[in-house]
């Protein structure tokens, strides 16, 4: 008798399961656009009083009608949120309905051994293979690739930037990317790897490659966070700032991209430190943005490029994002963007929006690009890599290459314009 209850409870379970009525739920991404002041309340609410992560706009205040806003539920706050917006009338579309598999599979890393070939790039890394593969690129090109630690993190992790210098031609300038200051945007060091190693397989290969290294030494900075990002393969993949505490209260980290000093912690950043925008106790109060500030102002001379990777949307970004003014030179950068955007449509069907951060987004004071336009490097930029919003951070692993290919696509554009600006100022012939 015993036995055949077993038999019933098991037959029944797999019924419920097959008709729908017993249903595990997984973490979601949420596609919604509010349509009243009403529901852009209710929105703010949610984002800010319940277990979700807004990743479409970076904070609340963002949040506007008829804009689309891109937010992940949990697992544990999945019914809590959907009969909210349902009593309140506001409908959303599922963009990721299983975010935990996809957390779990880009999580997985079968080698991370730089020397296992190709497939090394096409896949995430966590900070301890991402430091390995720093030293053993610098050992493995020992006349062209220097390590050069800027400074450390809050919590103490060396931040290393390499320097791609392939040959010994006096007076060069030279080009500065970071990546990784938004911890959860994981395929902002994926490119700076990609970087790396293209340029090193590629001198004297690309002919575009070549004149720009010519012409350049390169600096690049492949995690400007690494406790941040340490924290998204370890606690919580959705991170965005530093991992700093804040006197007097429980939350934890600072908006790096909101920590420089243009404009610092005006409309568009936030003095609360439990906001994922929140700018810090004062301009470079935080050890990684003035370890890089202290860099570009040591370097501001030979430097003409500044370019910091972010994502996701697909943009190609000028100062500024701090004032809704121009730039003294927007029409020159303008004109690059476009220039870039038209080459990545052209050659990869993709569409990047390009223009002013400020026009192009929103206000967001406190970023390293129009700092660094302030210091003088009048060429600077922010990349909003792949993609519009169907993945989000949660990017496969299976686009890193694309989206690195865009990127690379814009960034020649960009540089091999600034070259041949230089060199018609300077009278001399360009190098073909």
């Amino acid at each position: 008798m015993a036995t055949l209850w077993v038999l019933f409870f098991i037959f029944y379970f797999e019924l419920l399961l097959k008709t729908g009525h017993c249903t595990e739920t997984s973490s979601q991404v949420l596609s919604i656009t509010p349509n009243t002041q009403e529901q852009v309340e209710v929105l703010r609410n949610v984002s800010t009083q319940y277990q979700t992560g807004l990743w479409k706009p970076a904070s609340p205040h963002n949040i506007k009608e008829l804009t689309q806003v891109h937010l992940y539920v949990p697992a544990n706050s999945s019914e809590t949120v959907r009969n909210l917006l349902q009593r309140h009338g506001i409908t959303h579309e599922v963009l990721l309905s299983n975010a935990d598999e996809i957390i779990e599979m880009q999580m997985r890393n079968e080698s991370g051994d730089p020397r296992s070939g190709s497939t090394f790039y096409q896949r995430y890394h966590n900070l301890e293979d991402i430091y390995k593969w720093i030293n053993r690129t610098a050992h493995e090109n020992p006349t062209t690739v220097k390590a050069i630690l800027i400074g450390s993190s809050y919590q103490k992790r060396p931040l290393y930037a390499l320097k791609l210098s392939l040959n010994n031609r006096p007076n060069k300038k030279a080009m500065w990317i970071d990546c990784g200051i938004h911890a959860r945007e994981w395929i902002s060091p994926a490119f700076c790897l990609i970087f790396v190693q293209y340029s090193l397989s590629f001198y004297k290969v690309n002919s575009d490659i070549t004149q720009i290294l010519d012409n350049m030494d390169v600096y690049v900075l492949p995690v400007m966070n690494p406790d941040g990002y340490k924290y998204t393969w370890t606690k919580d993949r959705m991170w965005r700032k530093n991992r700093s505490p804040t006197n007097g209260t429980s939350c934890i980290g600072v908006d790096l991209n909101r920590n420089f000093d243009a404009n610092w912690c005006t409309k568009g950043a936030s003095p609360d430190p439990c906001s994922e925008i929140y700018c810090g106790a004062f301009p470079e109060s935080e050890p990684e943005s003035q370890a890089v500030a202290n860099f570009l102002r040591s370097n501001k001379d030979i430097i003409q490029i500044y370019l910091s990777i972010h994502s996701y949307s697909q943009m190609l970004l000028i100062p500024y994002s701090c004032t809704m003014d121009e730039a003294d030179n927007h029409s020159e950068l303008y004109e690059m963007v476009k220039q870039a955007a038209e080459n990545i449509r052209r050659y990869y069907r993709n569409v990047y929006t390009y223009g002013a951060g400020a026009k192009t987004i929103y206000l967001a004071p406190g970023g390293s690009d129009d700092w660094a336009h302030n210091l003088g490097i009048n060429y600077s930029f922010t990349f909003e890599l792949q993609d519009r919003g169907r993945y989000g951070f949660l990017l496969p692993p299976s686009y890193i290459q694309g989206a690195s290919n865009e990127a690379l696509i814009a960034l020649k554009t960009i540089a091999l314009k600034v070259i041949e600006k230089t060199q018609a100022a300077a009278g001399s012939p360009q190098n073909v």
